[in-house]
């Protein structure tokens, strides 16, 4: 098991493309990775989120919101997933003020100890934060291409990119090679 004692975060919302989350679901705990969904839950204890092409049901129960710096640091990997789960994660109540799930990408782009995985339309959570990948090569959804210019990244035709600490994919559909991708740096040993 090539990632026991890693810990992997993965955010979290309705409209998610199942065959993407069922795969993480079961892929990186296979591999001995302790696995976390990770949302806003609104002050409730859970909440129940649906995906986008089965309208299959999913519990979360664990939230970003309020997570301490230590607690955000005990994570080698956050990802944000394809689908429209960046795109609800990105609502703010008050307009003036960034997205709590883009400010939680800020903290985590902040250490680079914690490898992000960025796949698809999980580009758009970086929409209110463009400085997070300005000047970096990544891929996504070919529909984001257009985006990614303009956020002043440097797109890259490719299923899967890694720029250190960053790693991408085209879309939720090259799931499985994205995730190899992140098995293999957390993986990796430490220079």
């Amino acid at each position: 098991m090539k990632l026991t004692g890693k810990k992997i975060g993965v955010l979290f919302e309705s409209d998610f493309f199942e065959n993407e989350i069922f795969y993480y679901k079961y892929r990186f705990p296979e591999e001995g990775a302790e696995l976390h969904f990770l949302t806003r839950l609104w002050g409730q204890d859970k909440l129940t989120f649906y995906g986008h092409e089965y309208k299959a049901p999913m519990d979360c129960w664990e939230s970003f919101e309020n997570m301490t710096d230590e607690e955000l640091a005990s994570y080698d990997a956050i990802i944000v997933p394809s689908g429209m789960v960046a795109d609800r994660l990105r609502y703010t109540e008050d307009v003036e003020k960034m997205p709590p799930a883009t400010e939680f990408l800020k903290r985590a782009f902040a250490n680079p100890k914690i490898s992000k995985g960025i796949i698809c339309h999980g580009l758009w959570l970086t929409a209110p934060a463009t400085e997070l990948v300005k000047g970096r090569p990544l891929t996504c959804h070919n529909n984001l291409i257009g985006d990614a210019r303009a956020y002043g990244a440097q797109y890259v035709n490719e299923d899967v990119v890694v720029d250190n600490d960053l790693v991408t994919g085209r879309s939720g559909g090259h799931a499985h090679l994205f995730a190899k991708k992140i098995i293999e740096l957390l993986s990796a040993p430490q220079s």
